[in-house]
């Protein structure tokens, strides 16, 4: 079975729970023809560069039946996908664009990557500024198998229990989803992607796409990503260690009104940290005070003991820790970063050859200089590797102070390094 929740250009919503359509998977085929594919008529994508994030042309879940085995030897019942897809597949379906998202992101790809779509006047077919052009590109974005934005994760309910998976929930690997992607593209009639483009856990996506389907990916660009290193994994098992020693967490079994907001918030600013670099940071904040007034040494009730007023760096993590409580759940944060710990895209193979070797896309790896999470050099070291096993493989590099969010925060140091659409 496959639940649907459709939305048409301009129009774009999530439905609320229990509002989704559900149909029959030889439903489906008229359903996705009408939503997505391109009519003769040429107003489609009008409203896809009106003011604000472009909105989806259809969002829906698609649900795997039966049991799909995992890598790490379990299985889920019926998983779900949660996805969007933003403009029209042509004819042929051969135009189809796949955006990953990174650890917190969601399917809402023109939520959270608008600059991904550029600017532009749709009406006249032309995007500025942009990675794709809704006049001509489908751009399919899947939420990632332990997510909380509509996919299946550890807030699900487990259909062989009826209880909330909780701490229970499997370890995804970033073959595992791509694995389940693929299905999901197969029943959207997609056989190939022009492009597959993704940062950071995205990035991983993309990879290994590249690997497990090789014909079905004719160019990918991999930003800001190369197997964990040492001080990222230390990074990810402070994260787990606020989450998991915050008395709310239960073991994994908190309610759903009463996660640890302590562990997690704390879990984001640690996090927040490694996003951006010691050169933005002292850019923006210094040893500047807090901007809401706090003064740390002021010798008062906010100073002049172990506990003072605030730095302006110490009011943004706390801003940031307590903006992500509003749209983000513990238990998920622990997956995904168990998730994005454990990719290495050779592991299983026999070596890097027999890895690398089996991709035929055109790989482009974008590396990010202030990037001390995923550095640069690990970047470039990866790219070399793939090319070594006779790829066609390019390394480019953004040279910027932004850090690793800069993919994001730099679209037009990005599009000069890409050349796809400027």
């Amino acid at each position: 079975m496959i639940a649907v929740t459709e939305t048409r250009a301009g129009q774009g919503r999530r439905a609320k729970h229990g509002e989704e359509a559900v149909a029959s998977a030889a439903a489906l085929p008229a359903q996705q023809d009408e939503a997505l594919n391109a009519p003769e008529s040429s107003d489609v994508g009008r409203d896809d560069f009106a003011p604000g994030p472009p909105l989806p042309t259809y969002e829906g879940d698609f649900v795997v039946d039966g049991h799909v085995l995992l890598e790490c030897g379990r299985t889920l019942a019926n998983p779900t996908l949660h996805y969007a897809v933003y403009g029209r597949l042509n004819a042929d379906r051969s135009n189809a664009v796949l955006a990953c998202h990174a650890l917190s992101g969601s399917a809402l790809v023109g939520t959270w990557w608008p600059e991904l779509f550029g600017k532009g006047s749709a009406q006249a077919g032309n995007v500025q500024d942009g990675i794709v052009n809704l006049q001509q590109d489908c751009v399919v974005c899947i939420n990632l198998l332990g997510s909380c934005y509509g996919s299946t994760g550890p807030g699900s309910v487990d259909p062989e229990t009826g209880e909330i998976y909780g701490a229970n929930f499997p370890i995804v690997s970033i073959r595992d989803n791509v694995r389940i992607q693929a299905k999901l593209l197969d029943s959207l009639g997609i056989k190939r992607l022009t492009l597959a483009i993704g940062g950071s856990i995205g990035g991983m996506q993309v990879l290994d796409w590249s690997i497990l389907f090789p014909e079905r990916v004719e160019r990918g660009v991999v930003i800001g990503v190369a197997p964990l290193g040492a001080m990222g994994l230390a990074l990810n098992h402070l994260q787990r260690q606020a989450i998991q020693r915050d008395p709310d967490w239960l073991e994994g079994n908190y309610l759903t009104h009463r996660q640890p907001r302590k562990g997690l918030a704390l879990a984001r600013q640690i996090a927040m940290l490694s996003y951006k670099s010691p050169q933005l940071f002292e850019e923006r904040f210094g040893r500047k005070p807090n901007r809401n007034g706090e003064e740390p040494w002021a010798l008062n009730d906010d100073g002049g003991g172990l506990v003072g007023g605030r730095f302006d760096v110490a009011g943004f993590l706390d801003y940031q820790g307590e903006r992500f409580l509003e749209r983000f759940d513990a238990n998920t944060y622990l997956a995904i970063l168990r998730t994005m710990d454990l990719w290495e895209p050779t592991r299983g193979y026999l070596n890097a050859q027999d890895a690398f070797g089996r991709i035929q896309a055109e790989m482009t790896f974008i590396g990010i200089s202030s990037d001390w999470l995923f550095p640069a050099e690990n970047v470039r070291r990866m790219a070399e590797e793939v090319r070594a096993c006779g790829v066609r493989a390019e390394y480019r590099e953004m040279q910027t102070d932004h850090g690793h969010d800069a993919f994001l925060a730099e679209q037009a140091e990005l599009l000069r390094l890409l050349h796809l659409r400027t």
